[in-house]
């Protein structure tokens, strides 16, 4: 099993590495958030909730599930919302995989078939679905015919996204990426 190093925790980690609904939870997550916290929030769930088991998510009351999300430290910035956008996704991998998050890219039959179908879940626009298929070929070997062309410039070598974060040093290079490609997009829109 790979031991991926998103979140720089050593349980976070494993959790991310050893659960798939974890990985794709801490995806969800990765939005207007640090990253590596985001990817830390579903260990903070597991320790308050007991389980990450889709189908536990889906069907929990809304108002608790919501407020462990919440309780400091918070597993985001907006935990209640947050909270019922996990549920969301849970729901969504309960109702089209049976609640195993696997069969997304196990089924996928190609590189362009995965895109779409991480794109079809909650909280997944076309950037992140390209971003967590791109995570999933270059440090889980979930390879697809057609990968690289469906996911685009995430498929490169470089230090673009979380694609690319194995370390601390690669993830203080992803954050300079983004940080240089967010100048460039303000100057272009000054201009």
């Amino acid at each position: 099993m790979v031991t991926l190093r998103i979140a720089q925790d050593p349980v976070a980690d494993e959790l991310l590495s050893s659960d798939p609904f974890a990985l794709l939870a801490g995806m969800l997550l990765d939005q207007q958030f640090p990253m590596e916290r985001a990817f830390a929030g579903p260990a903070k769930v597991l320790e308050r909730f007991g389980t990450l088991d889709p189908a536990t998510i889906a069907t929990a009351d809304p108002d608790q599930f919501a407020e462990l999300c919440a309780t400091p430290p918070a597993i985001h910035r907006y935990g209640r919302s947050m909270a019922g956008r996990l549920q969301a996704l849970a729901s969504a991998v309960v109702a089209d995989y049976d609640g195993d998050t696997t069969r997304i890219w196990t089924e996928a039959t190609s590189g362009k078939d995965l895109v779409a179908r991480v794109q079809a879940l909650p909280g997944f626009g076309e950037q992140k679905a390209k971003i967590f298929t791109a995570l999933l070929a270059k440090q889980l070997d979930v390879k697809p015919r057609g990968w690289t062309t469906a996911v685009g410039d995430y498929g490169k070598k470089g230090f673009r996204s979380v694609a690319d974060v194995v370390d601390e040093e690669s993830l203080g290079k992803v954050r300079a990426f983004k940080k240089q490609k967010k100048a460039e997009a303000k100057q272009a829109a000054a201009e």
